[in-house]
């Protein structure tokens, strides 16, 4: 299958598997820096991945994980991609008060373009957590110098989601942010999730490819496609004591993400956020 012209927007959050939002429980902050990280090898095999296609992405990277490993971002941005910012210790927004969340975002932006040397213009929140009950978050993304957010999906979900969002990039309140909201399909009334994550290893891959071509061929628009590193680490360390929902939204299809991943690459085309949204605005 030849690549489709329409530029999709390849993005990977960059946080190891102990910081994601459903172990918060079960993994106490104050534990991650007696827990060996497995980022950095993570990061090696997508950057070896996506090099097999000539893939430029966009890595939304905790500050948490920059100030540890500092020469893997600077090896991010000279091999061409695009360093975004994930907030600094994975705080829910919701979880934080605007000054806490302005010294989250500021403090995360700056060591990220210390390390890099680079201009950081893109935002993603932790777990989608900016919705309706907290939009001032915009705003103050907007003060700190971003110029494009991808935290709000506009799918119903138990943790997160704005189903009422638009599905496609705008700019919310009439500010200079960009909202570029993770990618759906709309089908039946209802917006069905097509951008990656947990949903990527639930769907067989030709859902997920025919979502993504729905998109590209009778919408005409690009997709915005997230995973993490986690995901393609199926050797990672079990966690007990969990849900068995929770267990089966983390561990499942693991060990066939990768694979699916590689056909991804191959079956559309893909660049940075910054291109595709920024270029021209």
């Amino acid at each position: 299958m030849s690549p489709d012209p329409i530029r999709n927007a390849m993005t990977i959050d960059v946080e190891d598997y102990f910081q994601v939002s459903a172990f918060a429980a079960h993994i106490p902050r104050d534990s991650w820096n007696s827990i060996s990280c497995r980022v950095e090898n993570n990061i090696d095999r997508i950057l070896s991945l996506l090099d097999e296609r000539e893939v430029k992405a966009t890595f939304f990277t905790l500050g948490w994980i920059a100030e540890r490993y500092p020469a893997m971002v600077r090896r991010l941005v000279a091999e061409g991609h695009e360093l975004a910012s994930h907030g600094w210790g994975h705080h829910r927004v919701w979880e934080l008060d605007a000054d806490e969340f302005r010294e989250d975002i500021v403090r995360s932006k700056a060591l990220l373009e210390d390390i890099s040397g680079q201009p950081v213009l893109g935002y993603r929140a932790p777990s989608f957590s900016i919705g309706h009950q907290n939009e001032w978050a915009l705003d103050l993304l907007g003060d700190a110098g971003y110029r494009y957010s991808s935290s709000i999906y506009p799918i119903r979900h138990d943790h997160y989601g704005v189903p009422d969002a638009p599905r496609f990039a705008y700019y919310p309140r009439n500010n200079t942010l960009l909202e570029v909201p993770i990618t759906t399909v709309r089908l039946f009334q209802r917006n069905f999730p097509a951008g990656g994550g947990g949903y990527f290893r639930l769907w067989p891959y030709p859902v997920s490819r025919w979502f993504l071509q729905r998109l590209n061929h009778f919408e005409e628009r690009p997709a915005i496609f997230y995973f993490h590193p986690w995901e393609i680490d199926h050797q990672q360390p079990r966690q007990k004591g969990i849900s068995m929902k929770t267990r089966f939204r983390h561990y499942h299809n693991l060990h066939r993400m990768e694979n699916r991943l590689r056909a991804l690459v191959r079956d559309f085309r893909w660049d940075r956020m910054d291109r595709i949204f920024l270029e021209g605005a």
